[in-house]
């Protein structure tokens, strides 16, 4: 090596610009590793944006005619002029990369605009609508973009602050699940593995930097066709950290080729930052010791099911429950009725809808499993609760804690851990003393990826279909060993697909009432089966018609919204119940709120002058946590205050500005936008310590322009 350092050196002597040259290629080849994973690490990445207008200075493709099924011009084309030519605009393109220069003019409108990975960007979101069931809990947010640009965004708002990043990336089987540069790779691609390596490399060192560095952990999901590779690559990654592999039966039946072992289990890389699995009471790989390790609580259904179920068993036990239906809450109990008394004999109170025991399957009156009394004195303790109520179709579910429940609550037999927001408790079996460190090797019935993934999602989303969804109770699992003891963690899954990690931190937020939050990130591509039938009826890419059929608006929101509602798409309540750990109706929805976003791609100049300002205020409000009201326009008064954050935009302000950031208890950041870091310093300094200081737009263009080697 000190031979060739020599002669590098008297090549610069002679040719400055050769000897430059020999020496970055040595570096690049010095760089190699000897041993460990070695593979090619392709031309970087390129996505197109097909929902970005186009601008002078892009890059760009020129898009097949529509109604054509073939690929297109894969040339990349610089944007020099766009000029208005009879109404329409007309883009002036340069070849780029050509062996001979090229120039060419095409309407804009038949243009599609191309990121490569090496490009600086400045990410920011746009809306696309929310969901609200969860009072003042943190956002869950969903962002529809290519992610390994979204991780970029992520950098921002949540650099070092991630507690847990689950992944479920393309398993590179050979199927048309996953692409590289525009194309999808193919079984017989001889780059498949190096494409599949560098373009996980490309992201896991993104997820290193978001990842806190001393309590955090990576869980990636992966089958026997990477996870050998994957296994070294992340010990590349994440030099010196420690790393574990769980394997687990998703498939009982079996899937085989023929002529080979059926496999009937994926496996769970973890990858440890000072994460720590918590002992649990279950056998994750003998499930027939489990009969009492549960420690959930039986709401019981107030409706008296069975042959003793009728009203003239029980007169004392029919009576209404009268609902506040725009409060969704319980207002009152009417008086049992005797026989005689019929149900308009009842007075119902003003704004309230009187609900009845429903009829028993015998084609009788039903009665209600305890009396009014009894009813009023639970409701009082938060031992009896409404569900989610649909009063078109005469939905009111109610629930409450049966005696001998209620008698091991008040003992201590059961804990109470708190109160839901409709005051309710919530309530659980104390953890066994006889916990044991979980197994690298699990075989639970609730892990069958056909029934507690496809099918459920099914039952979520009818008629929609999404390939190999894992089980949600899966997930709920591995998420739990890592989060049961942090309520307010912040979760990453930036392969989301069908949202079954969103939907399984909502259901760990229902079984402690906690606050943890998950950022869903997934494209919005296509199947590629229903691509050519789309491109047949003359529709592109970021068409509205092209894009409904994408994962994000087909699948993934969906998905997150019926969850939290417990409304299919079309407005039905969602059939059946919740199994295993927490079980109740899927039409119960979950207290939880959360948000869907579009990412975009702006300009310096309008970051910088305000212009883009409502696409870069979401980030704001992420940074701040995600929770409450977000600040989306510049204040005209100069200033504005939400509950975790604040925004300065005129300094003459500062003064008020100051004072009111004392009266908000939850304060954690103050964005204060001026291009003078003294005057920048002035005001930070006299803001509560305990306020994060923010200089805008300098911290937001500087984080981007550092993340890209500038």
């Amino acid at each position: 090596m000190s031979r060739l350092t020599e002669l590098i050196a008297q090549a610069k002597a002679k040719d400055p610009q050769m000897g430059a040259d020999l020496e970055r290629e040595f570096k690049a080849l010095s760089s190699r590793r000897a041993f460990g994973l070695n593979f090619e690490r392709h031309r970087p990445e390129a996505v197109e944006l097909p929902q970005r207008p186009v601008r002078k200075g892009d890059k760009v493709r020129v898009r097949p005619k529509r109604g054509s099924i073939t690929k297109g011009d894969q040339r990349l084309w610089l944007v020099k002029k766009i000029d208005k030519l009879d109404g329409s605009r007309v883009a002036r393109l340069e070849l780029l990369g050509g062996a001979e220069p090229a120039t060419l003019e095409v309407a804009v409108e038949n243009l599609v605009v191309v990121a490569e990975f090496r490009d600086l960007i400045h990410p920011g979101l746009v809306s696309t609508g929310k969901v609200e069931r969860g009072g003042e809990k943190p956002f869950h947010t969903v962002i529809n973009g290519e992610n390994y640009h979204a991780l970029k965004a992520l950098t921002y708002t949540h650099r070092g602050k991630i507690d847990l990043i689950y992944i479920d990336p393309p398993y590179n089987g050979g199927a048309r699940d996953w692409k590289y540069n525009n194309d999808y790779v193919a079984e017989d691609d001889l780059y498949r593995h190096s494409k599949w390596l560098a373009f996980m490399e490309r992201r896991l060192e993104i997820a290193k930097e978001l990842l806190h560095p001393s309590a955090s952990v990576l869980i990636c999901s992966i089958d026997e066709n990477e996870v050998h590779r994957l296994e070294l690559l992340l010990e590349q990654v994440f030099q010196g950290v420690r790393i574990q592999l769980i394997s687990t039966v998703i498939n009982p039946k079996g899937a085989s080729l023929g002529g080979d072992f059926a496999r009937v289990e994926e496996h769970l890389l973890i990858v440890y930052f000072g994460g720590r699995v918590v002992p649990e009471v279950r056998d994750m790989l003998d499930e027939s010791k489990n009969s009492a390790a549960s420690r959930t609580v039986k709401w019981s259904s107030l409706i008296r099911g069975g042959a003793q179920g009728i009203r003239t068993d029980s007169p004392g036990a029919f009576y209404p429950v009268f609902i506040d239906c725009e409060r969704s809450q319980i207002h009152s109990f009417g008086k049992a009725l005797s026989w005689d008394q019929t149900r308009e004999s009842i007075e119902v109170p003003d704004r309230t809808v009187a609900v009845w025991p429903p009829n028993h399957p015998s084609g009788v009156e039903g009665r209600w499993g305890i009396g009014p009394d009894t009813a009023r004195a639970l409701l009082t303790k938060g031992a009896l609760r409404l569900g989610t109520i649909d009063p078109e179709i005469g939905k009111f579910p109610l629930s409450y804690l049966s005696s001998g429940i209620m008698e091991k609550v008040e003992s201590g037999e059961i804990e109470t851990i708190g109160r839901r927001p409709d005051g309710t408790l919530v309530v659980r079996y104390p953890e066994d003393t006889k916990v044991t460190q979980p197994k690298t090797v699990w075989k639970m019935a609730s892990h069958n990826a056909g029934e507690y993934g496809s099918k459920l999602l099914w039952t979520l989303l009818p008629q929609r279909k999404f390939p190999f969804p894992k089980s949600l109770y899966a997930v709920e699992d591995i998420l739990s060993f890592f989060l049961r003891k942090k309520t307010d963690a912040t979760v990453l899954d930036f392969f989301s697909g069908s949202g079954t990690t969103a939907h399984a931190v909502m259901r760990l937020n229902r079984q402690d009432n906690g606050r943890r939050q998950c950022i869903s990130v997934t494209n919005n591509e296509v199947a590629a089966d229903e691509q050519a039938a789309l491109r047949k009826r003359g529709l592109w890419p970021g068409d509205p018609e092209w894009e409904q059929w994408g994962i994000c608006d087909y699948i993934t929101k969906p998905r997150v919204e019926a969850a939290i509602t417990g409304k299919t798409p079309s407005g039905e309540p969602i059939k059946g119940d919740y199994k295993f750990t927490d079980e109740f109706p899927m039409a119960d929805g979950l207290e939880e709120n959360a948000e869907f976003f579009t990412l975009t791609y702006e300009t310096p100049v309008a970051v910088s002058h305000n212009i883009a300002f409502a696409r870069i205020a979401p980030l704001l409000w992420m940074r701040a946590g995600s929770v409450g009201r977000r600040i989306d326009v510049l204040p005209p008064s100069g200033w504005d205050m939400a509950e975790t954050y604040g925004l300065l935009t005129d300094l003459d302000q500062t003064a008020i500005f100051c004072e009111a950031a004392e009266k908000v208890d939850d304060l954690r950041l103050a964005y204060i936008v001026t291009n003078d870091d003294r005057r920048f310093q002035a005001v930070a300094r006299r803001l509560p310590d305990s306020v994060e200081c923010v200089r805008l737009y300098e911290s937001y263009l500087s984080n981007f322009r550092f993340a890209n080697g500038g």
